[in-house]
């Protein structure tokens, strides 16, 4: 049974912040995947992509993403890990994929630490050009797209909230 909560969205779109607070007031487990990532490698995000390059570090994101086995679990994935089919596909398998989605300019407006948050940009890059590169990709793999845009944490945390409410009563 899909008894997992996945959130997917940009850099900045609250994943993490959401997911905890989701996870205590469903009573679930919660996964910061890119948490995960960085103690079974020992660095943070921006020094493995350093390290080994962008393109690495995706094959790493999507194996580790791949391999999360659990259930009642909100788990927040990086932003990045919508390159990688066979997380996407893992997490779908197991869950219910929720992307929340925001404007370009307001992910600009939240991300204040593009170097050292660890972001899978290629050089040259910028905010705008990844956005509209993984936002098709967010959209493929929604089961539910929460427009998070003008709302704070507890509004946010109220949208998952009521689209979880209505799956569970729909079953």
């Amino acid at each position: 049974m899909k008894n997992n909560i996945v959130l997917i969205g940009m850099p900045g779109a609250g994943k993490s912040t959401i997911g905890v607070l989701l996870a205590k007031a469903l009573n679930y487990n919660f996964i910061d995947a890119d948490l995960v990532i960085q103690q079974q490698n020992n660095k943070k995000l921006y020094e493995i992509i350093n390290e080994v390059g962008i393109e690495e570090f995706l094959k790493i994101e999507d194996e580790t993403i791949s391999y999360i086995n659990t259930s009642r679990t909100v788990i927040a994935t990086g932003g990045s890990a919508v390159y990688g089919e066979n997380a996407m596909n893992h997490m779908k398998d197991n869950g219910i994929v929720m992307y929340l989605k925001l404007s370009c300019l307001e992910i600009i407006n939240r991300i204040s630490n593009i170097k050292t948050r660890g972001i899978a940009m290629k050089e040259g890059k910028t905010i705008f050009d990844i956005y509209n590169e993984r936002v098709p990709l967010y959209e493929k793999y929604a089961d539910i797209i929460i427009d998070a845009e003008g709302t704070n944490i507890e509004e946010c945390v109220s949208l998952v909230m009521e689209e979880i409410v209505n799956i569970l009563n729909n079953r």
